[in-house]
């Protein structure tokens, strides 16, 4: 099992801009959240590992949420039912080992203070849910000024004071008067801004450096990325797993080195990344896309090499996701790359994502068969759309790879 380097720090930063994709309109929140709450958390002289704790659950605090139908829910104040994406939140990050700690603190980021105190958890866990709850309440207020583009100091004093009002019941005191205290300042409302929040991030990440991660620690971060996507439709349900197993099943087939082959699963589960951006409605249309529509969806996988080429040693996971609707006569996109341009692994993860997708019920066809799908895939290899060597390996195996892209053994 391979060793990578990974600053953990680049990784959960890029998993916030893959978040933003789902908000469309409202960017940035997570930042925005992050600083708020570190700089209430240095006002009451938090510091070192807790402090960092912090800034890491409000900056993921709310991964539950894939859908750009609950998203915009997170615009109002208050609603029914707001705990839902807390839950799957926590049930996310539990998933992940590198991330399980913050569990707790992203499942109470909703619960009022009147409520978590008396729950049965450490009291610095209670303090940081409640932290991240009020600061959170914030941005939304502030919000209206940011979309209209109002100065935002118009809005300052009543910001405050609604916050003022709920201390107690809904915030934990000392932590609305921390607020009251580091909110008064015209610097901090000014610091909300898009390119002042990016500096304070930029300048959190400047103190950190890679970590050893042993493969399945790694997994389980990305996979935390993969769940978010594939949750934006039951259509896309463990889409990305399957593209994992089936493209590391063809690499082990090739000999490609192990971690190679552990890379290639990694791309698998990232690959699609940048669906968070597609609105839910086009996931679930029952027909075929409009033209409109189509270059909506084609945006994708740039996005998600937007978000995977800034975390250091990623650089080629990156590029074969990017790659993975190039085809081998250029016809594919973005960049129409021809295949004397496309490696071995960047053709290995275009022909399971085809596999996989044929292999899943769509809101327009119910799953093919696999001899379906390998008709199909034998046509664009002869057509020079998917490589025609790979193809050929999946048809020569084609029992085991349909149990690697569904996890479903053949009847």
């Amino acid at each position: 099992m391979s060793i990578f380097n990974i600053n953990l720090h680049e990784a959960i930063y890029s998993l916030s801009d893959a978040l933003d994709l789902v908000g469309v309109t409202h960017i940035h929140h997570g930042k925005r959240v992050a600083y708020m709450a570190t700089e209430c958390g240095k006002n009451l002289g938090w510091q070192g590992p807790r402090l960092d704790d912090l800034f890491q659950a409000a900056i993921l605090h709310d991964c539950g949420v894939s859908k750009t139908a609950v998203h915009l829910r997170l615009a109002q104040f208050e609603w029914e039912l707001e705990g839902e994406h807390c839950k799957a939140g926590a049930d996310l990050l539990c998933s992940s080992p590198l991330l399980s700690h913050l569990a707790p603190v992203v499942l109470h980021h909703h619960t009022h203070w009147s409520e978590l105190k008396g729950l049965d958890l450490p009291l610095h866990e209670k303090l940081s849910a409640n932290c991240i709850y009020l600061v959170d309440r914030v941005d939304i207020l502030t919000l209206k000024y940011l979309l209209e583009d109002t100065d935002i100091l118009l809005g300052k004093d009543a910001i405050r004071q609604t916050i003022l009002e709920k201390r107690g019941e809904w915030f934990c005191p000392e932590l609305v008067d921390a607020f009251m205290a580091i909110s008064d300042s015209d610097a901090f409302w000014f610091s909300l801004e898009a390119d002042r929040i990016n500096g304070y991030v930029a300048t959190w990440l400047s103190g950190t450096a890679p970590q050893s991660m042993a493969f399945e620690e790694l997994r389980g971060l990305v996979h935390l990325f993969s769940c978010i996507v594939d949750a934006k439709s039951s259509y896309t349900k463990e889409h990305s797993d399957g593209v994992a197993y089936l493209a590391r099943f063809l690499g082990t087939l090739l000999k490609l080195p192990e971690e190679t082959c552990e890379m290639l699963e990694l791309t698998g589960l990232l690959h699609d990344l940048g669906k968070l951006r597609v609105p839910d409605e086009l996931l679930e249309k029952p027909g075929r896309l409009d033209e409109v529509e189509t270059i909506t969806m084609r945006h994708h996988s740039f996005d998600t090499y937007s978000i995977l080429k800034s975390i250091k040693g990623f650089e080629k996971i990156a590029t074969w996701a990017i790659q993975h609707h190039e085809r081998m006569d250029g016809s594919g996109y973005p960049y129409r790359t021809k295949g004397e341009h496309l490696s071995l692994e960047a053709r290995i993860i275009a022909v399971a994502d085809v596999f996989q997708a044929l292999a899943q019920r769509r809101p327009y066809r119910e799953a093919l068969s696999s001899p379906e799908i390998i008709s199909i895939l034998k046509q664009q290899a002869e057509s020079n759309e998917l490589d025609g060597q790979v193809v050929a390996l999946v048809e020569t195996h084609l029992q085991a790879c349909w149990q690697a892209a569904t996890q479903v053994t053949p009847s």
